[in-house]
């Protein structure tokens, strides 16, 4: 028997194999050359054989091998043989548009409800999901993966039709874009989904074109040369030591004995406890893969004529669970950690001079802290508030000095925030497969710490990388933030402002659409259940940009402005069939006018033919116009077609239409 092992093995180590992507039920893109790839013994003759083209190369030297065949026409199912020492028959194969879907959290957002508290499922998730019985309609998802290096295969769930029992866990945008244009073109649709919530963009780009940007220099640095293995095989050891510390001391909490939270009493000594930052705009070391309870305290002046008014305390999105106290008594808690949490603090409790707020929170996948802007950070009374971002006291319910360090081997394997690590795994292997398109939405964890402008030149980036690899322009579709977060009562500036126009800027790429959400968000979510709206958006994207239809797939565009006296003419461009002003009254809302101090203030905006005319009486000398630059927007404009005024400001460079 240990002879015909041995034999067996030794008859195997030469076989064909597939890339795991390229396998039974996937679809193949139309109307174009595609490649079949995979791995042999090196020069070993290898054949594809599929709808009547036989193609045969030699294996390289490193076993490598690719076959291009096609064009084919849509259609299917069909089979297809590869053969050379060993034969492989892959069945039931499509032939019609493959897109692949990715960005962050937002993409990642299923269907119905998931294991994740974010993950809370459409609009009619179990009708949406009910219905789903299109099996010309293929869902391939990869899996998360950080890598050092470009890697040659991806980790894939296999292809499945889409069905009741298979949508449910799948990329809601994905599935909906996917069944619009199946509905409207009646070709097979395969959908790659490879996304990653909460991660940013520099992750998603190859090392080489993070080169021209030197604030990422440091850390592609101080990966060159790393020992990927060393790296893993030290993860594994961590997280296995880590979750031994978890199960013997995660349940501890130093705050709370005896059924008294002496962490939160009001003259609880908390002068020897370490400090940070809150909100953090990104985490911060200190607490950086903790995920258990800690107590955050800070002390607050009250002036004295707010003696005895109650208050409301606006706490930002959080760990997964709070319990917040004012002065030793609980004022609220909440689950979830994107929820902005408001509380109420009773009169009889607040006195002059300082005052303390203690939260317990319990922290989610290494998230611990506030996140947010410290605008949303404070206390109100009427038109009073008292900021309380900036330092807090903090200490960890368990002592955690014996909790396992990571090192910097341990870093990159940890953090999928790390620049090129997820298209090092998860894009970079993906490039041989021809696709139609790209979706892509991203950009919330870009909106943080002034990085909005930077993200200007790294989205595009990212598009020409992603092309560069395919070989091709690939048409590349994208969502322009839904709104999110509370906005001032004055105009003011917002990072999530800025980076919608930072996405808005890549339109001047070829082959490049954008969908837009602001009136899709939600003030109290950055997870609008509203997708199948933006999918309708993204699919006329698509009818436009990529298949050529005639049809209106944005709102109105900036075209130009001009100064006119004591007001500024705004030209727009995807007007459609004309303007739309969802307000019963006829009412403009959303602008924004100011002179050349560019202290903005809210303006009067009418419609003058096919151009809105802005203004403002106290602004005589206007300058600068701005629309919906906020974090949830409530501007009004739109065309008859139903599509939403792309936000804008003028002293930005003007967008081309689309």
């Amino acid at each position: 028997m240990l002879l015909l092992a041995l034999f067996l093995a030794g008859e195997s180590s030469g076989d064909v194999r597939l890339p795991r992507l390229v396998d039974d039920h996937m679809v193949l893109q139309r109307d174009t050359k595609i490649l079949i790839w995979g791995w042999a013994d090196p020069h070993e003759q290898v054949e594809v054989d599929f709808l009547g083209q036989k193609q045969s190369t030699l294996a390289g030297d490193d076993g490598k091998w690719d076959i291009p065949v096609g064009p084919f026409p849509s259609g299917g199912p069909f089979e297809m043989t590869v053969r050379g020492k060993n034969t492989l028959q892959l069945h039931d194969i499509l032939v019609g548009d493959v897109w692949l879907a990715s960005g962050q959290s937002n993409m990642e957002f299923p269907l119905k409800p998931g294991a994740a508290a974010w993950m809370t499922g459409v609009i009619n998730a179990d009708e949406e999901a009910a219905s789903a019985d299109y099996p010309l309609i293929r869902l391939c998802h990869v899996h998360k993966r950080i890598s050092l290096r470009p890697v040659s295969e991806v980790e894939v769930d296999r292809w499945v039709e889409a069905s009741p029992e298979t949508v449910g866990g799948f990329s809601a945008l994905a599935y909906l874009f996917g069944r619009e244009l199946y509905r409207r073109h009646k070709v097979p649709i395969g959908l790659i989904e490879a996304d990653w919530g909460g991660t940013v963009a520099e992750a998603w780009v190859s090392e080489e074109s993070l080169k021209p940007f030197p604030e990422f220099k440091p850390t592609l640095d101080s990966l060159e040369g790393m020992d990927e293995k060393a790296a893993l095989a030290e993860y594994e050891g961590y997280l296995k030591a880590k979750a031994a510390w978890y199960d013997q001391h995660g349940a501890e909490d130093r705050g709370r004995a005896g059924g008294r939270d002496l962490w939160a009493a009001p003259n609880f000594d908390d002068s020897g406890w370490p400090t940070i930052q809150e909100p953090q705009v990104k985490r911060e070391d200190a607490l950086k893969g903790f995920d258990r309870t800690v107590w955050f305290r800070r002390g607050v002046d009250v002036p004295e004529n707010l003696s005895g008014i109650p208050l409301t305390l606006h706490l930002t999105a959080s760990g997964k669970h709070d319990e917040t106290y004012f002065n030793g008594e609980k004022v609220g808690e909440t689950e979830g950690w994107d929820r902005p949490r408001t509380y109420r603090v009773p009169g009889q409790l607040v006195r002059p001079g300082r005052n303390v707020i203690a939260v317990r929170q319990a922290g989610t996948d290494g998230y611990v802290g506030f996140f947010g802007e410290p605008e949303r950070l404070n206390l109100q009374a009427g038109d009073t508030t008292l900021s309380i971002a900036g330092k807090w006291a903090f200490q960890t319910g368990p002592d955690i000095a014996g909790l396992p360090a990571a090192s910097a081997l341990i870093g990159f394997r940890s953090d999928p925030n790390t620049p090129s690590v997820l298209f090092n795994g998860m894009i970079a292997p993906l490039a041989k497969y021809r696709i139609r398109g790209v979706i892509w939405y991203q950009g919330e964890s870009n909106a943080v710490d002034k990085r909005t402008v930077q993200y200007r030149s790294l989205f595009q980036a990212l598009i020409q990388d992603w092309r560069a690899r395919w070989g091709y322009q690939v048409p590349f579709l994208f969502v322009q933030l839904a709104g999110f977060g509370p906005n001032k009562a004055e105009p003011a500036d917002y990072p999530w402002a800025e980076l919608r126009e930072a996405q808005a800027m890549a339109l001047t790429l070829p082959n490049t659409g954008m969908a837009t959400a602001v009136d899709i968000g939600d003030e109290k979510d950055i997870h609008p259940r509203n997708k199948q709206d933006l999918a309708h958006r993204l699919a006329l994207v698509a009818e436009k940009t990529v298949y050529g239809e005639k049809v209106v797939s944005s709102g109105p565009l900036y075209e130009s402005s001009a100064v006119e006296g004591d007001r500024i003419r705004i030209r727009f461009s995807s007007l459609g069939s004309g303007w739309l002003v969802k307000d019963k009254y006829g009412y403009i809302r959303g602008f924004e006018i100011a002179a050349a101090d560019g202290n903005f203030v809210w303006a009067k905006a009418s419609q003058d033919g096919q151009d809105i005319v802005v203004s403002h009486e106290s602004v005589l000398q206007p300058a600068a116009v701005r629309y919906d630059w906020s974090n949830t927007p409530d501007g009004n404009l739109y065309n008859k077609e139903g599509l939403p005024a792309v936000p804008f400001r003028t002293n930005a460079k003007s967008l081309p239409a689309q």
